[in-house]
């Protein structure tokens, strides 16, 4: 097959660039546009993100300060300025904690509820389920502490999941499951927290306790049948 001149080719792709160049710029133009665009919206998350690290962080430095009602001031110019930002939901467990400190369980129950349900950063929200359970079973409502704990796994928290319900159920009265709930908690925990001043360490004063409760009570048990007066006898 001959070869095309370079003429030839020259009028070829000529013809083509008249045919195909249009498409061709508006092609290049749109991908262009997306790249730029895209490094816009980057820029512009990048400089939100640092605007709301430095409002928390001046939140942070007001509450250390003892400033509690400019340092909550702060919290919610950070909520309205920065919604979706995840510093909101460390905040907001922050000022749940102050609460707590101050007893105000009800707004730390509204705090809490709200990261547990809607937090941006969701690795913040099991960790809000577990102290809004314990703030719950504080106010004596241990039902609806055990209902924000569920029967679901919490995977990386599911060990203080089953402690913290284990509590719940010991302050409610029934010492047989928060000791099942003990012991299926340490069963969960890795080696690290097995270690001495780890939750293993906890967990096991707790079994322990209610385990030699639990086996008091069943040596005490034959003995009060025994001592029992039989039907009919009378009193001494």
């Amino acid at each position: 097959m001959d070869l095309l001149s370079e003429e030839e080719q020259w009028e070829r792709l000529k013809a083509w660039l008249r045919n195909s160049g249009p498409s061709v710029l508006v092609l290049t133009a749109l991908i262009l546009l997306g790249w730029f665009g895209w490094k816009w919206w980057q820029d512009r998350a990048d400089q939100q993100a640092m605007a709301a690290s430095a409002v928390f962080e001046r939140f942070k430095a007001t509450l250390d300060e003892g400033n509690t009602k400019a340092g909550f001031e702060l919290l919610e110019t950070l909520r309205s300025e920065h919604p979706k930002s995840a510093y909101v939901s460390a905040g907001d467990l922050i000022a749940a904690s102050i609460y707590v400190g101050n007893n105000e369980l009800d707004k730390a129950i509204e705090t809490l509820q709200r990261v547990a349900t809607s937090a941006k950063d969701e690795n913040l929200r099991p960790i809000a389920k577990l102290r809004l359970a314990r703030v719950q079973a504080a106010k004596g409502d241990y039902d609806a502490a055990l209902a924000t704990l569920g029967t679901a796994d919490m995977g990386l928290h599911e060990a203080a999941r089953l402690e913290v319900r284990g509590d719940v159920l010991l302050a409610k009265g029934d010492r047989a499951a928060a000791l099942a709930d003990y012991q299926a908690a340490r069963a969960k925990l890795a080696p690290p927290e097995l270690q001495e001043g780890g939750l293993g360490e906890l967990l096991d004063l707790k079994i322990a306790d209610l385990s030699v409760t639990a086996a008091a009570v069943e040596a005490e048990a034959p003995a009060g049948a025994t001592s029992a007066p039989a039907a009919g006898a009378p009193a001494p």
